[in-house]
C-alpha cells in the first residue's frame, strides 16, 4: 500500500516546506532598549502541499479558518514569550519585533517556529540555524582574527538601507518581477562573490575564494532568481563618505557602498522603492573620499536558512512531523556483493527508512547523526542492468514509519557497465552538498546533489 503512496509522491510531489530565513548575527539590546533583529526573520510556507492539505481538511469538515496554518516564533528563551506570525492566508510572514536582551547570557541561539493548524492540530516545532549574538558592530579596523564576523566569498548576505537611522524607513535589496528594488516588506539573500580586479563584465565570471575586503571587486547574485548586478567595488562608508583607500575585511553590520566599476563615480543607490545609480560629486580636496547620499549607504549582514520539507504519504498523522531529519553528506562504502551508503546529518531516529526512488533499502540506525543502508541492486529499477548503457538516477528520501516522507537534496546515480560482470563492487567517496559529483568511480555508482538556490 505504501509503495503506491511513494509512487504517487514521486509523480506529483505535493510537498509542504517550512523555510526560515534569518541573519547569522543578532545585536544585543541593553537595558530597556529593543534592537529588533534586522533583517527580520522570515518564515515561508512553500510547496503545493499546503493548498492540497487545506482542501483535504475542508473536505473532512473543517472550516477554512480551522484549516489555515498559523505559527508562533521565539528566540528559544523562557524569559520571552513567542510572538504570533501574521500569516493570514499568505505564504510568508516576517517577525519584525524580535530582540535579545543583555540579561540573556547566551552567545548563540536558534529561533523556534511553532506551526499548527487553526483547529490546534500541531504541525511541529522548527528551528533556525545557529545565530551569533554580538554587542555592536565593530568600528575598529577588522582583522581576520575575528573570522566569524568576516564575510567569505560565495556566502549569502542581505543589504538594507535606513535613512537617518529611522527604523520605519528601513528598505531591503530585493528582486521581484525581474527587477532589483528596495522593499520595505521583504528582503533578499544575495551571493557575494569575489572577482579578480581584471575580470571583465559578462554573464559568466570566474570567482575567487577568501574573505571580502574593502576595495575589492564583487558580484551580487540573487540566490532565488540568479539575477546579478554589474561588477561592483565594495567600499567602506564613514560619515556619508566612501573611503577609497580602505582595505580591511568587510565585517557584520558594517556600513558600505557599492561603486559600479568602470563608471564615473556611480554608486548603487535607492530612491523610494527604485534602485538607481547615484553619481558622487567630484571633490578635488579629498582624493581618497567620495561624498555619497544616504540612499547609497548599505548595511551588510550574513544570512542563513533552515529548510524543512515533508509529505503525508499515508494521509494525516496525529503526531508532529518534527523533528525533520536533514542529510548533510553521504559516504559510499563496501564492495563485493553489498554496497553500503552512510547518511550523515541531523535528527535521525530509529523509525526512519531510506528509500531509493520507489525501492525501500535495508536501513540500520546508528545514532541521531548517522544512518546506514544497503544500496539496492540496479535490477530493482532495470532488469538486465548489465546491458543498460544509460545512467539511472533515483532520488533518495527518508520515510517515517507512519508514512511521513522527508525529501533530501540528494540523488543516487547507477552507472552500469556495458557488459556482464561477476559481482557488483563500489569504491568509496565522501561528498558534500557544495561539491560536484565526481565521475563514476569504476564501481557502478555515483552520488549527486541537486541543490536549489534559495
Amino acid at each position: 500500500m505504501f509503495l503506491e503512496a511513494m509512487r504517487d509522491y514521486l509523480k506529483g510531489k505535493d510537498e509542504q516546506t517550512v523555510l526560515i530565513l534569518h541573519a547569522k548575527v543578532a545585536q544585543k539590546s541593553y537595558g530597556n532598549e529593543k534592537r529588533f533583529f534586522c533583517p527580520p526573520p522570515c518564515v515561508y510556507l512553500m510547496g503545493s502541499g499546503w493548498q492540497k492539505k487545506l482542501e483535504n481538511m475542508e473536505k473532512e469538515g473543517c472550516t477554512e479558518q480551522e484549516a489555515q496554518p498559523c505559527g508562533f516564533i521565539g528566540i528559544g528563551s523562557s524569559e520571552q514569550e513567542m510572538q504570533q506570525l501574521n500569516l493570514e492566508g499568505k505564504h510568508f510572514c516576517t517577525a519584525k519585533t524580535l530582540y535579545i536582551s543583555d540579561s540573556d547570557k547566551r552567545k548563540h541561539f536558534m529561533l523556534s517556529v511553532k506551526m499548527l493548524y487553526g483547529n490546534s492540530a500541531s504541525i511541529g516545532l522548527f528551528l533556525s540555524k545557529r545565530i551569533k549574538v554580538i554587542s555592536k558592530p565593530s568600528k575598529k579596523k577588522q582583522s581576520l582574527k575575528n573570522a566569524d564576523l568576516c564575510i567569505a566569498s560565495g556566502t549569502k548576505v542581505a543589504l538594507f538601507n535606513r535613512l537617518r537611522s529611522q527604523t520605519v524607513s528601513t528598505r531591503y535589496l530585493y528582486v521581484e518581477g525581474g527587477n532589483f528594488l528596495a522593499s520595505s516588506q521583504q528582503w533578499g539573500a544575495f551571493y557575494i562573490h569575489l572577482l579578480d580586479d581584471d575580470e571583465s563584465e559578462g554573464e559568466e565570471f570566474a570567482v575567487r575564494d577568501g574573505y571580502i575586503h574593502y576595495g575589492q571587486t564583487v558580484k551580487l547574485v540573487c540566490s532565488v532568481t540568479g539575477m546579478a548586478l554589474p561588477r561592483l567595488v565594495i567600499r567602506r562608508v564613514d560619515k556619508q563618505a566612501a573611503l577609497l583607500d580602505a582595505d580591511d575585511p568587510v565585517s557584520q553590520l558594517h556600513k558600505c557602498c557599492f561603486y559600479l566599476k568602470d563608471t564615473d563615480r556611480m554608486y548603487l543607490c535607492l530612491s523610494q522603492e527604485r534602485i538607481i545609480q547615484f553619481q558622487a560629486p567630484a571633490c578635488s580636496k579629498e582624493t581618497k573620499k567620495e561624498i555619497i547620499n544616504d540612499g547609497a549607504s548599505w548595511t551588510i549582514i550574513s544570512t542563513d536558512k533552515a529548510e524543512y520539507t515533508f509529505y503525508e504519504g499515508m494521509g494525516p498523522v496525529h503526531t508532529p512531523v518534527t523533528p525533520v531529519p536533514t542529510v548533510e553528506s553521504l559516504q559510499l562504502n563496501g564492495g563485493g556483493e553489498v554496497a553500503m551508503l552512510e547518511l550523515t546529518g541531523q535528527n535521525f531516529t530509529p523509525n526512519l527508512r531510506v528509500w531509493f526512488g520507489d525501492v525501500e533499502a535495508d536501513t540500520m540506525y546508528r545514532c541521531g547523526e548517522s544512518v546506514l543502508c544497503t544500496v539496492p541492486d540496479i535490477s530493482a529499477f532495470r532488469e538486465g542492468w548489465r546491458w543498460v548503457r544509460q545512467p539511472v538516477q533515483v532520488p533518495v528520501t527518508l520515510v517515517r514509519n507512519d508514512g511521513i516522507i522527508y525529501a533530501t537534496a540528494l540523488t543516487f546515480t547507477y552507472t552500469p557497465e556495458p557488459g556482464p560482470r561477476p559481482h557488483c563492487s563500489a569504491a568509496g567517496a565522501v561528498l558534500y552538498p557544495t561539491l560536484l559529483s565526481p565521475p563514476g568511480l569504476g564501481g557502478g555508482f555515483n552520488v549527486s546533489y541537486t541543490s536549489c538556490l534559495l
